[in-house]
């Protein structure tokens, strides 16, 4: 892999070498959304190039890369998906000559990133979001309830996760409107109305289902990598004082219904295979089916930065990474379907906030401020507890290889002012 060359050329950062190769759906000009790959600064067009998928398990579905979404291609399945990365690898490998020396066609089939506008990727069915990180869970633990019950009892025996809102899933460059709802800021006064106060974003990756389970069938551990399709980078954006009043007894509601942002290009697993390593280490035992012994965490470096209208350059607040996942993607598919419940092609898993040991991996304002206490340094005199509006909210995040680097681009979002809530 280290090794392997592309005809175009890719800048030595560049987070889409031939390695990569993530998907995604674009459109310029007045065309429709189309499904493309991201390779260097181009998309290549997978719609200009269906009939070169001729394999076994993709000649029959050309159309699929007809479509506007990934849905359809995904739900071919495990061996489709390796198919097609391995056709179009082939395309672009600097010693094939087939899409390299014909002008014509690389004139219709490539696209510059900077004349495209990126779309949802999929149709998202479901989405649920896990609370996997364990420096995270326990961060947040320690504020509310102390250090000695920072983790509830059930958090090292089950991957904890709530049902979110599919609706309000937008892909990045997407502004998000501050919300309103009830807030209780003064403990012996009844709640109020208004705009949220304190709007936080929250670091995350979300993996996508390529195929689902029936109804009543759960997917096991030995088979779950088959269903998990790729990643994705995930902002869910979060009204702190709107979900301390609403949270209990049944968990967020408004507090996070109001939007979460996703990065456009979907990485395969087969691109982040080269970058696993051991799962965290369990100091509890946990059930058989949820036990699995091949490496499925990886070594993702993850970043958060913040930039206003008056700064040049984003201020870095935080530098975290993947490897602090106690569950793994697998563990919480499985555990997700244990009880009979069925996945769907499309569905997004949200890691929960991912959070490391020191305090400039906090991936959430919450902990970087220490529930207020503190401020978080942006230069030139600036500083936040929480998020302002205007502010634009920019993760990134990338593998480091040899010499190259399998990354996901940004997530990006801008915070707008709230509607006028006297009018209601």
């Amino acid at each position: 892999m280290a090794g392997l060359s592309s005809f175009i050329d890719v800048a030595e950062n560049s987070h889409f070498p031939i390695q990569n190769l993530p998907y995604g759906v674009f459109s310029t000009g007045n065309e429709d959304p189309q499904i493309g790959v991201a390779i260097g600064d181009k998309i290549l067009s997978l719609k200009r190039l269906s009939s070169f998928f001729d394999g076994p398990n993709l000649v029959n579905n050309q159309n699929v890369f007809l479509e506007k979404n990934l849905n359809s291609f995904m739900a071919l399945g495990y061996e489709a998906w390796q198919e097609a990365r391995t056709t179009i690898q082939n395309l672009l490998r600097s010693d094939n000559d087939v899409l390299r020396d014909n002008a014509e066609l690389r004139s219709q089939a490539f696209f510059s990133q900077s004349d495209a506008t990126m779309h949802m990727p999929v149709v998202i069915g479901d989405y649920t979001d896990f609370y996997s990180s364990i420096h995270h869970a326990t961060n947040v633990g320690t504020m509310f309830r102390g250090r000695d019950n920072a983790l509830m009892p059930n958090w090292k025996h089950i991957p904890v996760g709530y049902h979110g809102r599919a609706s309000s899933v937008v892909v990045s460059g997407t502004p998000i409107r501050r919300p309103v709802g009830q807030t209780k800021p003064n403990e012996n006064a009844p709640p109020v109305f208004g705009p949220c106060k304190l709007l936080d974003f929250e670091l995350e990756t979300a993996f996508i289902v390529g195929t689902g389970n029936k109804l009543g069938e759960p997917i096991s551990i030995k088979n779950a990598h088959k269903h998990i399709f790729g990643m994705v980078l995930m902002n869910d954006w979060s009204a702190r004082d709107i979900q301390k009043w609403e949270y209990v007894p049944l968990g967020p509601f408004l507090g996070k219904n109001f939007g979460t942002s996703i990065s456009p290009w979907v990485v395969t697993m087969e691109a982040l295979a080269p970058f696993a390593i051991p799962n965290y280490p369990k100091d509890v035992e946990i059930l058989p089916y949820l036990k699995h012994d091949d490496n499925y965490a990886f070594n993702i470096n993850l970043s958060v930065a913040i930039r206003d209208k008056d700064m040049v350059e984003p201020a870095v607040v935080c530098k975290s990474n993947f490897k602090y996942m106690y569950w793994t993607m697998k563990q919480q598919l499985v555990h997700h379907s244990i009880s009979g419940c069925n996945t769907q092609t499309g569905d997004l898993y949200g890691s929960g906030t991912i959070s490391g040991l020191e305090q400039d991996s906090f991936g959430s304002m919450l902990e970087l401020c220490w529930k207020g206490t503190r401020t978080v340094d942006l230069g030139n005199g600036k500083s936040r507890k929480f998020l302002q509006d205007g502010d634009n909210v920019i993760l990134s995040g990338f593998c480091q290889g040899e010499n190259y680097r399998v990354g996901f681009g940004t997530c990006e979002g801008e915070v707008l002012p709230a509607i006028d809530a006297s009018q209601f």
